[in-house]
């Protein structure tokens, strides 16, 4: 078949098209920006043509699919479909590829990325396995029979999906632009659940969690006694963090990872679970844990003279507070600063007190204005990156033409945080820095 991917620099969009590309399918795409970003790279290493105008000419046999970032009134989509051209959800074409595999999908409000990329790296090092990454990481081969996919709740695409096994790392209100409260994304990701063929693997620490009604079997993680799979005797310290697993109440094993933060030992504990419950042999997933490198966009760090550049994906106040507890176990020792984009407008007026409340654990906190490709600001009157700012401690505005506001920081870890494109600020902050 051949596909053509509007969007395709999006981070969904170029993993299926690198999967759709691994499986022998003719891709390619489309994306109004012109400017390189980090979830092309799979793109241009298989030699995935990607279009910015409307020269692209499909074929009889062509299938566009489309990101939920571009409008219906974008005029590459009306282009496709005034030409006749046979369309396909995203989500429904990640639906087929779950059905041809033994899948396990991952998802969760948070913890989607890391966690996928933990099994992959364990399945694909051991067994062999095709993957999906949000982070923009496609891998397949015809041959292999698991499938990892990372799945996500927004749009409620995930319900398209039918894994043999399901991951959920946790349950927070999240992207109240298509979730009514909490309890309907409860009860989207029970009916997720019940498309799961064999078992789920979920935390149980996580309170939301708890409220869902299975019908398959449940094993829980987490660090409270009331789970199945327990992290216990946990040591944090600048080099990553060590703990002990216990499977229904026998000690399973001590582990070190090279990860920071809580968080990232709940992401491990299912990882960890989830490669026992396939017959991976305890050794080799302690071996392999050791070798982990994470995910784009997840704690990426650059070292310039003092400072560390931390980039990351954060885009959630609960993310935002473990990414920077992380860079705190990490770097205790150095000043903390946080550069944060906020992305979407609904996102910012559900959540400006906890933004505030995570950016606030940082010693100094600067905001960009909001960036937003799918919502209308005239939409929501008076949301702005101000309703945050007003509740910092120490917090002021910072724009592309005042990024050496950064450089009076020294010794510090400098994070930057948005799922919206930050690169260019942060390419602008380390060109400063150099300068200097």
């Amino acid at each position: 078949m051949k596909y053509y991917c509007i969007g395709i620099k999006g981070s969904g969009m170029a993993t299926l098209a690198c999967l759709l590309h691994d499986l022998g399918h003719t891709v390619s795409g489309y994306d109004d920006t012109k400017e390189w970003k980090f979830t092309q790279e799979g793109l241009d290493k298989r030699g995935i043509q990607i279009y910015s105008d409307s020269s692209f000419l499909p074929d009889s046999d062509t299938i566009f699919t489309c990101s939920k970032a571009f409008s219906e009134d974008h005029l590459e989509i009306q282009r496709m479909v005034e030409l006749g051209v046979q369309r396909k959800a995203y989500n429904e074409i990640l639906g087929d590829l779950t059905n041809q595999f033994q899948t396990i999908a991952i998802s969760g409000t948070h913890g989607k990325t890391t966690t996928s990329s933990l099994i992959s790296h364990v399945l694909n090092s051991t067994v062999g396995c095709n993957y999906f990454i949000g982070d923009g990481t496609g891998h397949a081969k015809k041959e292999n029979n698991y499938f990892v996919i990372e799945s996500d709740e927004f749009n409620r695409h995930f319900l398209a999906y039918h894994p043999t096994y399901a991951i959920i790392t946790n349950i927070e209100l999240e992207h109240t632009e298509c979730y009514k409260d909490i309890e309907d994304i409860i009860e989207t990701f029970e009916q997720f659940s019940k498309n799961t063929k064999k078992g789920l693997i979920v935390c149980g620490d996580n309170p939301n969690i708890r409220k869902m009604k299975f019908d398959k079997e449940v094993i829980f993680y987490g660090f409270e006694e009331q789970n199945d799979v327990i992290a216990k005797n946990i040591e944090l310290t600048k080099n990553g963090s060590s703990f002990d697993i216990y499977m229904k109440g026998n000690l399973y094993g001590h582990f070190e990872i090279p990860l920071f933060g809580n968080h990232m030992i709940l992401n491990t504990l299912a990882c960890v679970t989830l490669c026992d419950k396939l017959g991976i042999e305890k050794e080799k997933i302690h071996e392999l844990l050791l070798t982990f490198q994470n995910a784009k966009r997840r704690f990426q760090e650059e070292v310039v003279g003092d400072i560390v550049i931390v980039d990351d994906y954060a885009h959630h106040p609960t993310e935002i507070k473990v990414t920077l507890e992380a860079a705190r176990q990490k770097y205790p020792e150095k000043e903390l600063v946080v550069l944060f984009k906020p992305n979407t407008y609904s996102r910012t007026e559900a959540f400006p007190k906890e933004f505030a409340e995570a950016l606030n654990t940082a010693d100094k906190a600067y905001l960009t204005e909001i960036d937003c490709n799918r919502e209308k600001p005239s939409d929501y009157p008076g949301v702005s990156s101000k309703i945050i700012l007003d509740q910092l401690k120490n917090g002021e505005m910072i724009d592309e033409e005042s990024m050496d506001k950064l450089l009076k920081h020294k010794n510090a870890v400098v994070c930057f945080m948005s799922c919206a494109s930050i690169s260019h600020l942060k390419e602008n902050y380390e060109a400063l820095l150099e300068e200097k």
